[in-house]
Parts: structure tokens; C-alpha cells; sequence
């Protein structure tokens, strides 16, 4: 799977979550490396690294700036979903490395 050029925004998150609908996730892929700038509603500006393998699941660590100033680090792993459009759906299970270290899930879409 290959996620170069795609946009997702969030459908749903848990409420330690900074992300919501406003954000915008705008991915690049070459290879098995993906990275992804994103940023709207609570999110100033925020980055991800990650590894992409065979069955399309993501291995990343993200930070990001929030409105409140704070620096935000952690770690997430998606799973894909096929949807019959033809999108994808983003299933995804992260944690906080910085802050209360909390874990929570979210789901993204393609728009």
C-alpha cells in the first residue's frame, strides 16, 4: 500500500487526544519510509516519521505543536481499511511519550 500524495483528517478521537476533524494529515512515501506534515484546530504545526510494511501498517513517531505552546511527542501504530469508494481508513491505537503519557485511538479517513 502507498500512501504518497494522500490526505486524512480524523473521524473520530479519544478525548486526550489534540487532533479533530480541523486537521488536516498530508502524507509522502518513497519506499517503506513515510513522513507527513499536518496541522489545523489544536494543532499548530506537526510532523510524522514512520515505516510502512507489507500489509500497509504504519510504525510512527509523531510531535507537534499545540495552541497552547506545548511541545507534543509520541508513538502510533495504524492499520488500513479498504473502504468499497476505494479510500482508506486508519485505525489507530498511540501514546503519548511526553506529558501524562496517556494512550488513546482514532480513526482517520482519505478525503
Amino acid at each position: 500500500m502507498n500512501y504518497n500524495n494522500k490526505i486524512f483528517k480524523v473521524v473520530s478521537n479519544t478525548s486526550n487526544g489534540e487532533t479533530s476533524e480541523e486537521v488536516l494529515f498530508r502524507y509522502k512515501q518513497e519506499g517503506e519510509v513515510l513522513t507527513c506534515n499536518y496541522s489545523g484546530g489544536q494543532i499548530i504545526e506537526g510532523h510524522l516519521i514512520a515505516v510502512v510494511n507489507n500489509n500497509g501498517e504504519i510504525d510512527m513517531r509523531y510531535h507537534q505543536i499545540n495552541r497552547k505552546g506545548e511541545t507534543m511527542t509520541g508513538i502510533c501504530k495504524s492499520t488500513p481499511e479498504i473502504l468499497p469508494n476505494g479510500k482508506i481508513r486508519l485505525y489507530e491505537e498511540w501514546q503519548w511519550t511526553s506529558g501524562d503519557c496517556s494512550k488513546g485511538t482514532s480513526i482517520l479517513e482519505e478525503i
